[in-house]
């Protein structure tokens, strides 16, 4: 068996003695890293290979970054979406009117990709931060009008041109990482509420379909088709304490990965009530490697 989590650390350095222990009690293979918020040269390398892990990282500065960390080796390392990768013009509203000028969003460390060969296999696993998308907006601007949710929308696409193209039937492929959308109403605690926020929009909503349509599986929501679990909690107004979550963070599998599926599962506890613990937890598979 290989397992296999996804995991937003919300800072790897502030985080790093949790993640540790969240790592060795798992006993998780490879690990798809989140909002590491570091640059490469910063990035934790020594301790994590200490802890038996090779690493691939993208990172940035203070803000977004993914990692790989795996037992195995790591091979042809892919940093950014393909055509993605360079910056980004939008315009951007201000009471009503355009500015002249474009605002340019600069390069966002937000996914990475590598094959990492098991035995007489390899899977090509990628970490995945998509745009949050939300924000202040301005006087009457709606949120599917704004800089960032177009932003999103746009990664989305992006994405998804991408995922077309890896989606080979002689590939083991999981896609895994902080989606920031809910799918369906059991994914929230109050969908009520929630209705046309950020991170549940019935446009944010179209896009994640729009993978899954490529023939990717929800591994969770495959093996768990009726059971409520979240892997995010908002810091504050005691969310956790309350279980006002959502689930934002998925593991994706292509066709040969979801058949070698055996276990999907949020690792909530132990995790996310720890101090200092990440806003997220982690959502682990196995797979019959």
């Amino acid at each position: 068996m290989v397992k296999i989590a996804t995991f937003n650390v919300n800072s790897v350095k502030a985080r790093l003695e949790n993640i540790a222990q969240w790592l060795k009690s798992s006993e998780c293979d490879i690990a798809l890293l989140q909002e590491i918020k570091c640059e490469d040269v910063a990035f934790p390398t020594e301790e994590f290979f200490d802890l038996g892990y090779n690493c691939a990282v993208f990172g940035q500065k203070s803000y977004n970054g993914v990692a790989i960390l795996s037992k195995f080796k790591i091979e042809d390392i892919i940093k950014t979406i393909p055509g993605f990768d360079k910056d980004v013009g939008i315009k951007m509203k201000s009471g009503g009117d355009l500015f002249s000028q474009d605002r340019v969003f600069s390069q966002q460390a937000r996914y990475i990709e590598a094959v990492i060969p098991i035995k007489d296999k390899a899977i090509r696993v990628a970490s995945i931060y998509v745009p949050n998308g939300g924000g202040a907006l301005e006087g009457d601007e709606r949120l599917e009008d704004s800089v960032k949710f177009r932003y999103k929308m746009d990664f989305f696409d992006a994405l998804k041109e991408h995922m077309k193209g890896g989606m080979k039937d002689n590939e083991i492929v999981i896609y895994g990482g902080d989606y920031n959308v809910a799918i369906n109403d059991i994914d929230v605690y109050d969908p009520k509420s929630l209705e046309g926020t950020v991170c549940f929009h019935h446009l944010e909503q179209q896009k994640m379909r729009s993978l899954l349509n490529l023939g990717l599986t929800d591994c969770y929501r495959a093996l768990h088709p009726d059971a409520q679990s979240f892997s995010w909690w908002d810091y504050r107004s005691g969310a956790w304490n309350y279980n006002k979550g959502m689930r934002i963070d998925y593991l994706l599998a292509s066709p040969l990965a979801a058949d070698l599926l055996v276990s999907c599962s949020a690792h909530d506890k132990g995790v996310r009530d720890q101090k200092k613990a990440s806003d997220h937890c982690p959502v682990i598979i196995e797979l019959d490697i």
